[in-house]
């Protein structure tokens, strides 16, 4: 019983397997709110004393959810908001006082309060490419309209993109959005059901379902790599669904993750891609980071649209790779049957009634960053390279404070566990990913978001660290490092690191 005067109980498998059980609120109204599903064990929750803190035995201690102000009739409400927001992964609320604005100063968090949204992408950290922005500023003259996903010019641009690796199909089966959240979210909608996704995930996916009032539900993935869900732990998700009433029609993956920055083997895609198929789930595909992998020649990197091409549409936001994360344009290949272009069509509507459209000069700047002309693609490759020995360099820097994290293979961040570090971050008033995030950002000057935002379980120490801020202040700094054969020698970038290095030292 919680201090409030809800019931809070708990399930588990006999075989305690890790997605087998569910916590549950019953509010003093008799009303009943899945707070979090599939877990392995949800009983025997506590609270303390003071009715700020409650746990649940999963192993590790993590508070869950935290609720504060309980004393106060007119916050009783917005954590019992929080509560039920927690099953879709999102952050408590009533925390807005201790955000920051800026390095140092104190503020109210932007992305609290009733409208919340993700953090986004790791940034580059380089300037525009002058062929690009000459492409947009000459097609900024026109004031035509983008038809409703895409012109033909984008849309061939994107089906020659596809061909070259190895994705046939041509321009009526793909569909261009300003963005993957807009994308994403007329995806989701012209699918139906209820949408499962990796822990931890991209945090633009969360919100989309969010949205749309659509279950969501997260599938743990394998110790090597995030992105692709464990293939037994899926099976027994979908089972678990159904056996609940629930019609699982979508599965989302990421085989070049945001945000592990792993890349999943060819072998776990292929088995969590048949299990997906023969439970008769779509699959969606973001590979918004399959261009930026840092090893090209010595990662195999297998699209799920080339093991299931019926069951598959591909995403990709070109802003991974091709394009500024300023000029908001992303991409869907749908497959080549009956039910996509039914599935398709309903996208084009869902998108029309959103009125999100592609803006025109961003339109013709990705549709040359889609040909991949020789400047586009030696500015992708130079990048790859110099973000493979920085990322590099930030993981050791993590790996010597004493904290984990998976060797970064692709993208520009990696995904740090700070778990082992509990007790020194707890002496600093840190004891869950939302404390973590804002104690990191404050002392590295740049975003730093928490595990929470991609899914994670909110007492988990993760965190998201990119590597964007790493390469310079000033746009010569950053053409520096790009040009450089060994970036790390650089004074801007050495003292960069040391920054970065000297705020993970000072817990060990």
């Amino acid at each position: 019983m919680a201090p409030d005067g809800a019931l809070w109980a708990g399930t588990m498998r006999y075989d305690a397997t890790e997605v087998g059980g569910s916590l549950t609120r019953v509010a003093p109204d008799g009303t009943a709110t899945r707070v979090l599903p599939l877990v392995a064990c949800g009983n025997g929750t506590g609270w303390s004393p003071d009715g700020r803190h409650g746990s649940r035995p999963t192993g590790r201690p993590a508070p869950f959810p935290r609720i504060k102000g309980l004393t106060r009739p007119a916050r009783r409400a917005a954590d019992r908001a929080a509560a039920k927001e927690a099953r879709m992964g999102r952050e408590r609320t009533g925390r807005q006082g201790r955000g920051r604005t800026g390095r140092g100063v104190p503020g109210v968090r932007e992305d609290r309060g009733p409208v919340r949204y993700g953090p986004p992408a790791p940034g580059p950290g380089l300037p525009v490419l002058p062929e690009l922005a000459e492409v947009l500023a000459a097609a900024a003259g026109s004031g035509a309209p983008e038809p409703a996903g895409g012109s033909a010019a984008l849309r061939e641009a994107a089906c020659a993109y596809w061909h070259r690796r190895g994705l046939r199909g041509g321009p009526e089966h793909v569909a261009a959005a300003p963005g993957t959240s807009s994308l994403l979210l007329a995806l989701i909608a012209a699918h139906g059901g209820d949408v499962l996704m990796p822990r931890p995930c991209p945090a633009v996916w969360i919100p989309q379902a969010r949205l749309l009032g659509r279950p969501a539900y997260h599938v743990p993935t394998p110790a090597e790599c995030g992105g692709v869900p464990d293939p037994y732990a899926l099976l027994e998700t979908v089972r678990r669904v159904r056996a609940e009433g629930g019609r699982p029609r979508l599965l989302l993956i990421s085989v070049v993750d945001d945000p592990t920055a792993t890349v999943a083997p060819p072998e776990l895609v292929r088995e969590a891609c048949e299990a997906a198929v023969a439970e008769g789930l779509h699959i969606v595909s973001d590979e918004t980071w399959r261009d930026t992998l840092h090893r090209p020649r010595d990662t195999v990197l297998l699209s799920p649209a080339e093991m299931c091409p019926d069951d598959v549409t591909v995403i990709s936001d070109l802003a991974g790779a091709l394009t500024p994360s300023a000029w908001p344009v992303a991409v869907a290949r749908f497959p080549d049957t009956g039910r996509a272009a039914v599935r398709h069509a309903r996208t084009l509507d869902i998108l029309t009634a959103l009125g999100a459209f592609v803006a025109g000069p961003v339109a013709a700047a990705a549709a040359h960053a889609l040909r991949e002309p020789d400047a586009v693609t030696e500015r992708v490759r130079r990048a790859a390279v110099m973000q493979a020995q920085v990322a590099a360099a930030a993981h050791r820097a993590v790996l010597a404070s004493g904290a984990l994290a998976r060797p970064p293979q692709a993208g520009r961040h990696l995904y740090a566990d700070l778990g082992p570090l509990r007790s020194r971050l707890a002496a600093r008033g840190v004891t869950d990913s939302l404390e973590l995030e804002e104690y990191l950002t404050e002392r590295l000057g740049a975003p730093a978001p928490g595990g929470h935002r991609f899914g994670d379980e909110l007492g988990a120490l993760r965190v998201r660290l990119g590597t964007g801020t790493l390469l310079g202040s000033t746009p010569q700094q950053q053409l520096e490092s790009l040009a450089a054969p060994q970036p790390l020698e650089l004074p801007h970038v050495a003292a960069a690191l040391g920054v970065f290095a000297s705020a993970l030292d000072e817990l060990r």
